[in-house]
């Protein structure tokens, strides 16, 4: 079986975000950027299950500028087989993304694509979901555990109740939560390896998906300061306030 793992070059996340001053976004200029976590997680599943056996071949696929080579270099050293950049100065929102990921998923035929549950810059939550169905394939979300049968998924799903798990025949689309695992870092031997796998480069008009954006941002700010908290001396007093002051009831 061959894996195919969507990964997304965002800005680290023990970065501090600054906003641009004329608002229009995010500073990225001179920002560290790294793997999305997300992400990170779904490249050691997909690597945990071919050491197990269970997939012979794990494809990486990015879908950005060319910077992006990077982080696909990144999943390569931590193990993967090799890296598809599917390049691109636009920013691609999900539903392209889906679309061309789809592109991506006919031409290598995997049995199993392990997405991120969610990118830490946009936080959207799309991407698995939208290429589940545009491929018509059976997807299970929020994964916290993952076991490969012959011809399915066992996937136990973190929900509002607790846990769920259900199975998924495959072809599928799993996309990942925090508890999955805990990606391993890459030797320095490997990242040197790292840089003679194979990766080739495609644009989004090979798959022909017009990748323009959809929303317009009209405009981006800081989130306001924190107030200091108070103490009220009775329960009667809080309900005042929140009520006649803070208007939340």
């Amino acid at each position: 079986m061959k894996i195919l793992v969507p990964v997304k070059r965002v800005v680290d996340y023990n970065v501090k975000i600054r906003v641009k001053p004329d608002g229009s976004g995010v500073e990225l200029a001179n920002v560290k950027m790294s793997m999305n976590p997300f992400d990170e997680i779904s490249v050691e599943e997909a690597l945990r299950l071919k050491e197990a056996g269970k997939a012979e071949e794990v494809v990486i696929v990015s879908i950005g500028p060319a910077k992006a080579e990077e982080t696909i270099r990144t999943a390569l050293a931590m193990g993967a087989d090799r890296g598809i950049l599917i390049e691109t100065d636009e920013t691609v929102e999900p539903l392209a993304v889906a679309k061309l990921l789809k592109g991506v998923v006919e031409a290598e035929a995997p049995g199993l694509v392990i997405v991120g549950k969610q990118a830490i810059d946009d936080d959207s939550n799309q991407t698995g979901q939208m290429l589940a169905a545009l491929l018509g394939w059976g997807q299970a979300t929020f994964a916290s555990k993952l076991e490969l049968g012959a011809d399915k998924a066992t996937v136990t799903r973190e929900v509002d109740g607790g846990l769920q798990t259900i199975d998924v025949k495959l072809p599928a689309i799993v996309t990942t939560d925090l508890r999955l695992n805990e990606p391993r870092y890459a030797s320095l031997p490997n990242i040197m390896k790292a840089k003679k796998k194979p990766l080739d480069k495609k644009a989004p008009a090979d798959f022909g998906v017009d990748v323009a954006p959809r929303l317009k941002v009209l405009k981006t700010e800081e989130p306001g300061g924190r107030k200091a908290g108070i103490k009220v001396k009775s329960v009667a007093e809080l309900v005042d306030k929140l009520k006649n002051e803070a208007g939340v009831l």
